[in-house]
């Protein structure tokens, strides 16, 4: 991939240009991360406040009772996103799907547990732990170069 920068001192908006001979998976999530809006921020409901949630306070997201829940180092909040909607904001790179109703952040994660028989635990810097769903352990085996 070749990257190119040019500054133009009469530019009124930043535009950026994907030129390729087609359309590919690396196009695809290139397009998809330069298109984000308000990428790495989640808004957070607790009693009757609203609060902005930086993804880097962010340990883990998931869906119990037909509402998302996000849990962060202060505390547990409710987010009106689904889960899909969060997996595209966050940056990928960091939180990852471990099952049909979980997203971690990797980098609050202590320790993966691979003693489980087809599943892996997950314990986080704070203590709490989850579990992999058998369905995404050779996704995250991959991530984490198992």
């Amino acid at each position: 991939m070749k990257v190119e920068i040019k500054i133009d001192p009469n530019c009124d908006e930043t535009t950026v240009f994907i030129i390729a001979r087609e359309m590919s998976d690396e196009v695809n999530e290139l397009f998809k991360n330069l298109s984000r809006q308000n990428s790495h921020v989640v808004v957070g409901f607790k009693d009757d406040s609203a609060t902005v949630l930086d993804a880097k306070e962010i340990i883990r997201i998931y869906a119990a009772v037909q509402k998302v829940f996000v849990v962060t180092e202060n505390g547990e909040y409710v987010c009106r996103l689904r889960l899909y909607e969060l997996e595209d904001r966050l940056p990928s790179n960091t939180f990852v799907r471990t099952s049909n109703s979980e997203i971690v952040n990797l980098q609050k994660v202590r320790d993966f547990d691979l003693s489980f028989s087809g599943r892996i635990g997950v314990r986080f810097l704070d203590g709490s732990t989850t579990y992999v769903s058998r369905r995404y352990v050779a996704k995250i085996r991959k991530i984490l170069g198992l």
